[in-house]
């Protein structure tokens, strides 16, 4: 049977249903009362009760000191590299396998991505391969880290947890502060993820969580920032509020600022579906213990699982093909979802994108390897019934 075929039996045996998204949202909990509050209530914007409760849930779920919601991901991401000392034409360290708004949000600071590896260990940026690579470009100097190559200050690195699986968040840390990097953690795709008891983005000195409609928690759009760091967590919420200051009438305010602050009306959902995270992570996990049953015969392809001493939130299931069966994948995707079952390749490495292709990089043979070789699988959590 051609492997594609193969695949897309196994996919079916798991999801037993003719026609499954990549990954839906799932409902069920409070958000239509809610939701249904708020709009009794009329507070619906950027104030009201449930924001100020998901920060908080947010921040005592993941550990974090405090937790702002905004926007979107992307706002966030843009804020808190800001707010970490990145300036127009910095440049910044970001995986080159990675979704385009990590790239976006340097860009929208006026800095510049500098693409960096992969690990096949965790599919996030490889800590061995940038120290490699910081050796041979990078100058420690009395006012901060510099590329000899471009003459720009490397300002920054922004590890990102692919699919829900964690960087060596400890190796990095040691690593940047080396070279005098402050470490901003886009953990977009990995809420309910951990490195031994400690959540990812609670690492560096900040981080992002997006609560877009496919995540495990969804506010339709929405995102957070967390972090430990009373001062810029002030800050975040001042510059994503338009920097108005307090005032029962008056309108002032005190700089250029955004407005990237999240609804009271997205926010009830975000309660709501955190109330449910739970039952949402251990649908997850049951879901990768069939999947891992399902392609434990078939050749030339691998779930990937996570590594030891991390918790993974399996965001989106993941297969990886072998090497020689990688001129394979888009045989597998086009069969898979012209039968229904949604399935994805990884995104375009971002040093190819017409916008990025001039930018410092290093070698990347481990992503371009990766890239060819990536399947993602129907994810969603009610594809287990009863648990969600």
């Amino acid at each position: 049977m051609p492997i594609a075929d193969t695949v897309l039996e196994r996919i079916r045996r798991v999801t037993r249903l003719p026609k499954v998204a990549l990954h839906e949202p799932t409902f069920g909990g409070n958000e239509l009362a809610y939701v249904t509050e708020c709009i009794q209530t009329g507070w619906v914007s950027s104030v009201g009760e449930f924001v100020n409760r998901f920060e908080h849930d947010l921040a005592d779920f993941t550990g974090a000191a405090h937790a702002v919601v905004v926007s979107n991901g992307t706002s966030g991401l843009q804020i808190i590299l800001s707010l970490a000392g990145v300036k127009p034409d910095d440049e910044v360290l970001v995986p080159a396998l990675s979704f385009v708004a990590t790239a976006n949000a340097v860009r929208h600071c006026g800095a510049w991505p500098h693409f960096v590896d992969s690990d096949y260990r965790t599919l996030g940026l490889n800590v061995d391969a940038l120290a490699a690579h910081l050796r041979d470009v990078a100058e420690v100097r009395p006012e901060g880290c510099f590329n000899r190559r471009s003459g720009r200050r490397i300002a920054a690195v922004v590890p990102m947890h692919t699919f829900g699986h964690p960087v060596d968040m400890p190796a990095l840390m040691e690593l940047a502060a080396r070279y005098r990097l402050e470490v901003v953690e886009d953990a977009a795709e990995s809420l309910g993820s951990w490195i031994g008891n400690r959540h990812t983005g609670t690492f560096g000195r900040c981080a992002m969580l997006s609560f877009n409609g496919n995540k495990i928690v969804t506010t339709g759009g929405g995102g957070a920032i967390v972090t430990n760091d009373a001062a810029l967590a002030k800050r975040a919420k001042h510059l994503t509020t338009t920097a108005k200051q307090p005032h029962p009438w008056a309108f002032f305010h005190d700089e250029t600022a955004y407005n990237f602050r999240l609804p009271n009306l997205n926010a009830a959902m975000g309660c709501a579906q955190l109330e449910r995270i739970d039952s949402f992570l251990e649908a997850k996990r049951e879901l990768t213990r069939l999947y891992t049953e399902a392609f434990a015969d078939v050749p030339d392809v691998e779930l990937f699982l996570a590594r030891p001493g991390t918790t993974v939130n399996y965001w989106l299931q993941t297969l990886i093909l072998s090497a020689t069966a990688a001129d394979q994948r888009d045989a597998i995707l086009a069969t898979t979802n012209a039968a229904g079952q949604m399935t994805r390749p990884v995104w375009e490495l971002l040093y190819t994108l017409p916008m990025y292709r001039a930018c410092e990089r290093m070698h990347t043979p481990v992503a371009d390897d990766l890239a060819r070789r990536i399947i993602n699988l129907p994810s969603s959590p009610q594809l287990i019934p009863g648990v969600v």
